[in-house]
């Protein structure tokens, strides 16, 4: 008589032994086992690199992210708690946090860039002093200071304290209770406009 088949496990969980398995690496990581870290990064390489891609959206610097990611995991393994949480998700985690980090710290270099290209033209062009002195003491002084009126209200003020009293861009601001830049983007289009309605010979 035929011996009777062992019945299919209905309880096995694949995704359930996955875990555990990954958790059972990421420990002997922690233990300072290379080939089980080789065996985690295998696992895990492309999960970490299309969460950091889906954030950066550049590849280069998702490869980046990725690596640092698991210099990472070879570091703080042996800090790793299974009872907070699976070993994917604390590894994908770390990859979301760097890639956000990344990312923010583009944007800023950015930003940075782009008030110093913004300081630089103000510089060149909205913050010569000495040119809107001379002017007023020329001949079309008179008709400067007529130009002058016709600025909006805060221009006006703006442009008043910055070149006819002569103060510096800090004090004028703390004068008018606002923002340096907006003192900076007020005198811009001030002199701007001034330049327009002198022909361009300010």
């Amino acid at each position: 008589m035929k011996a009777p088949t062992e019945p299919y496990d209905l309880c096995a969980d694949p995704q359930a032994d996955r875990a555990m398995e990954e958790t059972n690496l990421l420990t002997q990581v922690g233990a300072g086992d290379r080939r089980s870290f080789e065996e985690l990064h295998r696992r895990f390489s492309t999960l970490l690199f299309s969460s950091a891609l889906g954030i950066l959206n550049n590849r280069e610097a998702a490869e980046d992210v990725t690596q640092d990611v698991f210099l990472q995991i070879w570091e703080k393994a042996p800090s790793f708690d299974p009872a907070r949480g699976k070993a994917a998700t604390w590894a994908l985690t770390m990859a979301r946090n760097k890639a956000i980090d990344r990312l923010r710290a583009a944007q800023r270099r950015a930003r940075l860039r782009e008030e110093a290209a913004k300081e630089k033209m103000q510089d060149q062009h909205f913050d010569d002093r000495d040119s809107l002195q001379n002017a007023l003491t020329q001949e079309r002084g008179s008709t400067l200071r007529a130009m002058v009126e016709k600025l909006t209200p805060e221009q006006r003020e703006a442009i008043q304290l910055a070149y006819f009293d002569d103060l510096p861009y800090p004090e004028v601001a703390r004068k008018l209770d606002v923002p340096l830049g907006t003192v900076k983007a007020r005198i811009r289009r001030g002199m701007q406009r001034l330049r327009e309605l002198l022909g361009g010979k300010l």
